[in-house]
């Protein structure tokens, strides 16, 4: 048969809609997020209700963006009552593309003050335990599930975490970890999606969407309970096993 303007037309189609599947089948393996211009909460946010986790399937992927893209998206940001008492942005630190991602709850009084995540007491001992591994800060990524710290050290509220996921889903997305570490009971419930304790989520993977998540004790709650950092550290192995099964080595 002849080729005609409308056969033409057909086969473009077809050409475009199969490279758009293909497209989202990748987006899908990094897990759903939400173009971050204008984040706004979910219904119930705010009465109580759970907030969005980070691996949020009713989230339709819109495009993947960079890690400046992101920031400049987030902006002076306004969005909840957090802006009115923080004194700094913290964003989040690291390789742009590194394959290690680890997140914590909130920025504390010295994040704060700096505008960087884990830079006080407990970003010390993080910085040892990612050395420990093999692995440096600058090699790794280092993130929180909000970006502001809460008045007094407060748990991040419903409303408030709801403003923060579709930038954290945006990070991920950018930076594209093959494995999470989550850093304390709030990170891992955000992350995973559950209430359930980290006694209980601790020492195994699980996966989301084609990327491991390893939840752990969070460093400031080891500096109070030294005893449990050989749990701590028996996570970490596993992770570093993960990796070397993987294929990815130690980088500084």
């Amino acid at each position: 048969m002849d080729s005609t303007p409308d056969n033409e037309l057909a086969d473009e189609l077809l050409a475009v809609t199969g490279q758009l599947r293909a497209q989202l089948r990748r987006h899908a393996a990094l897990g759903a997020w939400a173009a971050p211009g204008t984040p706004t909460a979910r219904p119930g946010a705010g009465d109580g209700a759970p907030s969005a986790e980070v691996f949020d399937d009713t989230v339709v992927p819109l495009g993947r963006r960079t890690l400046a893209q992101i920031r400049t998206d987030l902006g002076e940001c306004t969005r909840c009552k957090l802006h009115t008492t923080r004194r700094s942005i913290v964003f989040g630190v690291g390789a742009e593309d590194a394959p290690l991602m680890f997140v914590g709850e909130a920025p504390g009084e010295q994040e704060d003050k700096r505008g960087e995540p884990f830079v006080g007491p407990a970003g010390e001992l993080l910085d040892k335990m990612i050395e420990a591994m093999g692995w440096s800060r600058q090699s790794v990524y280092v993130a929180n599930t909000t970006k502001c710290r809460p008045p007094q050290n407060r748990n991040p509220q419903p409303d408030e975490l709801a403003q923060c996921m579709p930038f954290l889903q945006a990070q991920v997305a950018a930076i594209g970890p093959r494995i999470i570490v989550a850093l304390g009971r709030p990170a891992a419930n955000q992350l995973l999606g559950t209430d359930a304790p980290i006694s209980t989520l601790r020492g195994r993977f699980h996966d989301r969407h084609g990327i491991q998540v390893m939840p752990t004790f969070h460093p400031a709650y080891l500096l109070r309970e030294p005893d449990k950092k050989r749990d701590a550290w028996t996570d970490l192995k596993l992770v570093m096993s993960e990796l070397e099964r993987l294929g990815i080595h130690p980088q500084r």
